[in-house]
């Protein structure tokens, strides 16, 4: 077992993940105006976001670790090509049956990873010249984290007894870098749910370089 790889992160429900009511409309939003048809989800947990897109007309694929999430996925979205591979995999796997992306949304996934810079390398290896990368995480900067600080909450924001928890924690500056570090040029950034800079996430775009 690698121990630096999360194998199960507790996909035992078909439920949509709360956090879809603010993520997924913001998503949908953007994959419109970059005008993106065909869009793979890297880490697609039990596959509920793939199958909100494809209900809106997208050519969508899932790709998840957690062998759970992938069952439930395939189970609930027949329609829907879902394969168990991870971030630490070789993209050239994937498109050996498929074709390349217009985008890769990942949504709450890059704060669960040991070795994020797999993210964005996995990300480009599977997209077309000039694709797109959309990633969410929740949001840290100064006022937030003397929130979380003032009322006490750092030990239930971390929540380090939860194995394949959250292990890194994002700044729109950390995240940009995390980026354009790894072969994207940075396009756009909104926060999402709560108020301004209190956001829950946020959303960073970028282009494949």
């Amino acid at each position: 077992m690698n121990t630096n790889v999360a194998e199960n992160y507790g996909w035992s429900t078909a439920q949509a993940d709360p956090s879809g009511a603010y993520l997924v409309p913001k998503i949908f939003s953007l994959l419109k105006q970059l005008n993106a048809k065909r869009v793979l989800d890297l880490g697609a947990g039990n596959g509920a976001v793939c199958g909100r897109l494809k209900a809106a007309g997208y050519d969508v694929v899932g790709v998840e670790y957690d062998k759970s999430g992938v069952e439930i996925s395939r189970a609930t979205h027949p329609g829907i090509n879902f394969y168990n591979f991870g971030v630490q995999d070789n993209p050239a796997e994937l498109l050996a049956t498929e074709s390349a992306f217009d985008a890769v949304i990942s949504t709450e996934v890059v704060e669960h990873l040991f070795s994020p810079h797999l993210l964005p390398v996995y990300a480009s290896g599977v997209l077309r010249p000039g694709g797109y990368l959309i990633a969410t995480t929740p949001y840290h900067g100064y006022l937030k984290n003397l929130a979380l600080s003032i009322f006490d909450h750092w030990d239930k924001h971390h929540d380090p007894l939860w194995h394949g928890g959250h292990v890194k924690f994002w700044s729109r500056k950390t995240l940009s870098k995390l980026f354009s570090d790894n072969g994207f040029r940075v396009v756009g950034f909104s926060g999402v749910g709560r108020f301004q800079y209190l956001w829950a996430s946020m959303v960073l775009v970028g282009q494949k370089i």
